[in-house]
């Protein structure tokens, strides 16, 4: 028995990059996604600009996801979104344009929580991608979070460990700032890390109740005053 094509517009506009991708079944057709350069000038997303973006973008990115799948909205059966978490403004640009599409098609809405599609994107249908087994552990790390997740089942979730405070991500962000890299710095000092001497400085190591949560605020304000103290020096 042939199995029934089921066509997903899924939307993502959590922070300051609109994206769109048409799912068939489990097999992404096509994947769109609209950068946001303008927040380069002030070394980090500035919230207000960034749900200015996704206005201007959310409509171009959903078309070229569609003509780059080779169907048309009428084709659709669902449109899921990132509920969140994200920043406020940039979420509810996607969450009204989502609710707004599935009312007028009268098609299904599904809301998202992002981290879990984050985990959730082993299941994708790639050739090159080998399905994980239940359960496994999963360390998820983006811009604003940090965790270590035990994966029982599909909406079955247990945290384990997680940031007390800031994600890893923000503490690579601004320490970039710091040393005056320009934005995202995070990749940029990934990069020029493995070209230095991991033993030329020496940072304390935080301390949390839970051994396998995180904290990374304290990393920060070391490498702050770690910096105004050298730049005293020369």
């Amino acid at each position: 028995m042939t199995k029934k094509s089921i066509y997903i517009l899924s939307i993502e506009s959590s922070c300051d990059d609109t994206g769109a991708a048409i799912l068939q079944n489990d097999t992404v057709l096509s994947n769109v996604i609209a950068n946001q350069k303008i927040h380069a000038a002030y070394g980090g997303v500035v919230p207000e600009l960034a749900s200015r973006a996704h206005q201007q973008n959310i409509v171009p990115v959903v078309q070229q996801a569609l003509e780059k799948a080779n169907i048309d909205k009428g084709d659709l059966h669902a449109i899921a979104f990132t509920r969140g978490p994200g920043l406020m403004g940039s979420l509810l640009v996607g969450t009204s344009f989502a609710k707004s599409l599935s009312i007028a098609l009268n098609i299904p809405l599904i809301a998202v929580n992002h981290m879990q599609a984050h985990v959730l994107a082993h299941f994708i249908n790639e050739e090159t991608q080998k399905r994980p087994d239940f359960p496994f552990l999963c360390l998820t790390i983006s811009g604003g979070h940090t965790q270590i997740l035990k994966i029982n089942h599909y909406n079955d979730f247990e945290t384990l460990g997680e940031t007390i405070d800031d994600a890893v991500g923000e503490a690579f962000d601004k320490t970039a700032k710091l040393l005056g890299l320009p934005y995202p710095g995070g990749p940029l000092i990934d990069k020029y890390a493995k070209h230095g001497n991991k033993n030329a400085f020496k940072f304390t190591e935080p301390k949390t109740s839970n051994p396998l949560d995180f904290s990374f605020s304290g990393l920060k304000t070391a490498i702050l005053y770690f910096l105004r103290k050298e730049k005293k020096k020369n």
